[in-house]
């Protein structure tokens, strides 16, 4: 992997989202068979972690991913309370137990290892390599394919209907610009891979008895406004860039 990265950051970065996409198809199967839902992709996506955390420990790129505090004191990011907003989206309708304590437990570690995969992986990896030529094809580009990433959910036996699906996809793409705007800008992708990590893992609680389609079209709009909202204030309060308050 290190030759790899060496010698193109941008095949590094594509190779890791193949995997990763390669590794959530082929854990849905297997799910099955061992009867615990999430059990193989929780497995596969720690092991993903594991490796990923590795590597950028090894070799010292820690800062270089985000992986590390933002230079900006936390008010500048209006102390991310907005980011708490969209991390509790998955419970607006209300708490439900909807697992066994086993598959609960799968979950968690996949929805948890997920979030921090994405981030590290569209905004960590793919956007740093294309940053070097043009930070907003950068940004297009790695919030776009995270988007059209969760077009998986149509084929992964997740039972997403179409509609539904295209609300995901366009909030996804919504959060991504929101993201990469805090990594670029901020200089950290924690707050990222926190806000993501919780967004997933609360969804196991999430009480679909009475949301009707007003009610998740209603809870899309809320979090499409305060992730434009949210992106806009950055743009303008932050500098271009985070280098630029060190």
């Amino acid at each position: 992997m290190k030759k790899l990265y060496e010698k193109s950051e941008l095949a590094f970065a594509i190779t890791w989202i193949v995997i990763y996409c390669v590794l959530q198809s082929l854990a849905n199967p297997l799910n099955d068979r061992i009867g615990v839902k999430y059990a193989a992709s929780a497995a596969f996506c720690a092991l993903q972690t594991a490796v990923i955390i590795g590597f950028i420990r090894k070799n010292r790129l820690l800062e270089r991913y985000g992986l590390c505090r933002s230079p900006f004191p936390a008010r500048r990011f209006l102390y991310y309370v907005p980011l708490v907003i969209l991390a509790t989206c998955n419970l607006w309708n209300g708490v439900a137990v909807n697992f066994s304590p086993a598959d609960a437990a799968c979950h968690i570690v996949c929805m948890f290892c997920v979030g921090f995969l994405e981030e590290v992986i569209f905004r960590g990896f793919l956007f740093r390599a294309m940053a070097k030529d043009n930070v907003k094809s950068a940004v297009l580009v790695s919030s776009i394919t995270f988007g059209l990433g969760h077009l998986l959910n149509l084929v992964n036996g997740s039972g997403m209907e179409l509609t539904e699906n295209l609300w995901q996809i366009s909030i996804a793409v919504a959060i991504g610009f929101l993201f990469v705007t805090v990594f670029y800008r901020g200089g950290s992708l924690l707050p990222c891979a926190v806000t993501h990590s919780a967004i997933n893992t609360l969804s196991i609680f999430s009480r679909e008895t009475g949301l009707t389609a007003e009610k998740r079209v209603m809870c899309n709009l809320i979090m499409l406004a305060i992730t434009a909202a949210y992106t806009l204030l950055l743009t303008r309060t932050l500098p271009k860039k985070a280098d630029a308050a060190i």
